[in-house]
């Protein structure tokens, strides 16, 4: 078997993402760690009180850094001899503590950095935008017309734009009208991922570069670059390419192509949410494809990893 880890980004966080993973003892670790990075709250607790703070750009990357974690640790040890992690927007940083990278407390330091960093470059009044059903170019186009950037290149069909919430509105109307059969603002206020954010890029490189490697155990899974797809091999590289994806369109599809070519027959998004396994089971439709979330207990998922 191989496993393909894909771990969530922004937009999916909800009071019930730490339910699976609260209480498990290779977890506390992790929950540990982020607690000085959020005031001192537990980011259990922080999740249990919902509301909007959930989605404030700080805060959702670390959660969302947590819950990669937090679940892998929790599974590492059900996880088969073969496997290959890529992530989703920060899920690309967290990728890298999965992936034996980084250690996880730098990972969820770097998180807030990232989202530091992009809140200064960004200002206030952006977003991104979710679109399905128009072709890449057809929405390349569309994003061109608005003053508006691709951000995400989700499948043929499927993307992100970034730019002003409010032109993002008329945009997804237009999409709409054009044929889309989903246009809708995400609950995101960062146009992450658009020319927009090159100084947070900068930011961002600088701080990566204060943070020593470490090198992997030898089970560790195959790190594929969040940015294009590409087997992260030197560290240097995957370092520039974690700093570049905040500025430039990530090609998610390219990750998922990536997945199946290494031989994936299985897919865990270890969440917050289930976009990921939603996307993968039309990229791989040969694999068995879950996301942690649709199971009741981490039991059950190592249950599903174990059957032939």
């Amino acid at each position: 078997m191989t496993l393909a880890i894909l771990l969530s980004g922004q937009g999916g966080q909800h009071p019930a993402m730490f339910d699976l993973t609260a209480d498990h003892p290779a977890a506390q670790e992790a929950f540990a760690a982020a607690r000085p990075l959020l005031g001192g709250a537990d980011p259990r607790d922080l999740a249990r009180a919902g509301g909007d703070n959930l989605h404030a750009n700080r805060t959702g990357q670390i959660l969302c850094c947590v819950a990669a974690l937090t679940a892998w640790r929790a599974l590492e040890e059900a996880a088969p001899d073969r496997s290959i992690v890529a992530g989703y927007s920060i899920g690309d940083l967290a990728a890298w503590g999965v992936a034996g990278r980084l250690d996880p407390a730098d990972v969820l330091a770097l998180a807030a950095r990232r989202a530091e960093a992009m809140d200064a470059a960004s200002g206030t009044g952006f977003g991104l935008a979710g679109i399905r059903g128009l072709s890449l170019d057809a929405l390349t186009d569309l994003a061109d017309r608005h003053g508006c950037h691709l951000a995400i290149r989700n499948a043929a069909d499927s993307g992100v734009v970034g730019g002003p919430r409010a032109t993002l509105e008329t945009l997804c109307r237009e999409a709409t009208g054009s044929g889309a059969q989903r246009a809708v603002v995400l609950p995101v206020h960062t146009p992450s991922h658009t020319p927009l954010l090159h100084a947070a890029t900068a930011a961002f490189r600088d701080a990566l570069a204060a943070v020593p490697p470490r090198r992997p155990p030898l089970r560790a899974p195959r790190l594929v670059s969040g940015l294009d797809g590409s087997t992260v091999f030197r560290d240097a590289d995957g370092r520039e390419n974690l700093a570049l994806q905040i500025s430039r369109t990530i090609d998610w599809a390219a990750c998922l192509d990536a997945c199946r070519e290494y031989g994936a027959d299985r897919v865990l998004e270890l969440g917050p949410g289930h976009a990921l396994a939603t996307m993968a089971r039309a990229a791989l439709p040969a694999a068995r494809v879950h996301a942690i979330e649709e199971f009741r207990s981490l039991g059950g998922v190592a249950d599903w990893l174990a059957r032939p």
